[in-house]
């Protein structure tokens, strides 16, 4: 195979087994914790020794300066609503009808979410989209049209920090947030189309949420299986000391950005267009990767993988082989340990890592397709045997 651990390269746009350039990591590591002990030295000095302009350094942010950020992030997750709003998804198909509205997460946040429903046909199944760090559901038009031709529901959700959904771009406090909040779509879903089957597909790090969240019982038992397409299954971080100090950053300086991570958008897709499509995208975050937000891609990879074992989900995996930012072999490994009784993998050889993205990206979506039918055909066959 084409594509190993060791050829992973660093981005912005996805999930990475290299988060920051290590020396950078290190040097900036070390200059916060002189910072720190200087200022946990300042504390511990008795009062007449310590130096008021110094002790002032150390006060936090007035509310002043915190109340201006929430303020330019607010303004920002509008500003971003709109530019969601603003995407034609009519994508030339009459035969579906769209909607977009905002959907109130486990935590009462706002999420912006996409539908796109057959008007004529029974509806076979419905389809939950979850996309990749950094994206936006958006994207997704053309594989939701191809879906409701074929009479498949879809729902796609902008997950927190990501399209037209609160919360600072390109910021994700928890991953177990994103999970949790599909469940509640799942569930709102179920109770709206009770008779409906209903599947997850999650891209990249949006893979690996869907895996977590089939994990759960009550999620799993409302579903027909999950479709992961690249997931972000083996990520780890370029050096050990990385993985030792981000869990200190992600708690102290959550938001900060690694000022060393590329920026530069890497190749996800063989077609030119698609990725200059990607990378122009106002709704796309290109930034340095956040500190919590890479971290918490660190924690859940390292959750799934020692968890391979105990997935008992029905599961289609597609990965290409020459992915350069989420390791094929992992998917692998999904499927070869995997309790699953239905489980199915395709390796595309020498697709990368957008695959409803590349040149093939019809015949991806016809394979996801034909997966389902096979799935809801294995359900009848039981119910009737």
């Amino acid at each position: 195979m084409s594509s190993t651990a060791a050829d992973m390269e660093p981005l912005t746009s996805g999930a990475s087994n290299r988060i920051i350039p290590i020396l950078k990591t290190v040097r900036t590591f070390l200059r916060f914790i002189h910072s720190l002990l200087f200022s946990l030295l300042l504390l511990l000095l008795p009062r007449r020794y310590r130096r008021r302009p110094m002790a002032d350094c150390a006060l936090p942010p007035s509310p002043s300066k915190s109340g201006k950020r929430r303020r330019l992030e607010e303004e920002d997750t509008l500003r971003r609503r709109a530019l969601a709003e603003g995407i034609d998804m009519t994508t030339g198909n009459e035969d579906c009808r769209w909607n977009t509205f905002l959907f109130f997460g486990a935590r009462r946040n706002a999420l912006f979410v996409r539908s796109w429903l057959p008007i004529t046909g029974q509806m076979k199944g419905i389809l939950i989209i979850i996309h990749g760090l950094n994206e936006h559901s958006g994207r997704y038009g053309q594989f939701a049209k191809q879906l409701t031709s074929c009479n498949f529901g879809v729902y796609a959700m902008d997950w927190t920090g990501h399209g037209g959904s609160d919360g600072l771009h390109g910021y994700v406090p928890s991953l177990d947030h994103v999970v949790a909040d599909t469940g509640a779509l799942l569930e709102k879903i179920k109770s709206e189309y009770p008779g409906v089957p209903c599947f997850l597909f999650g891209h990249s790090t949006g893979g690996a949420v869907v895996l977590k969240a089939a994990s759960y019982p009550y999620i799993k038992e409302m579903l027909e299986g999950i479709i992961l397409t690249s997931p972000a299954l083996r990520v780890k971080p370029a050096h050990p000391i990385v993985g030792a100090v981000a869990p200190i950053f992600s708690l102290i300086v959550p938001k900060l950005q690694f000022k060393g991570a590329n920026k530069r958008g890497i190749p996800v897709s063989r077609d030119p267009a698609a990725l200059l499509a990607k990378y122009s995208d106002p709704l796309v975050y290109t930034g340095p990767i956040r500190v919590r937000t890479g971290h918490e891609i660190l924690r859940i990879s390292s959750h799934l993988m020692r968890n391979f074992k105990s997935v008992i989900v029905p599961f289609f995996v597609l990965h290409g082989t020459a992915d350069k930012v989420t390791d094929p072999l992992a998917s692998q490994d999904l499927y070869n340990e995997a309790a699953s009784k239905f489980k199915d993998i395709k390796l595309y050889d020498g697709f990368l890592h957008d695959l409803l993205f590349e040149p093939e990206r019809q015949e991806v979506g016809q394979d996801i397709i034909s997966w389902m039918e096979k799935r809801l055909g294995a359900e009848s066959e039981q119910i009737y045997s």
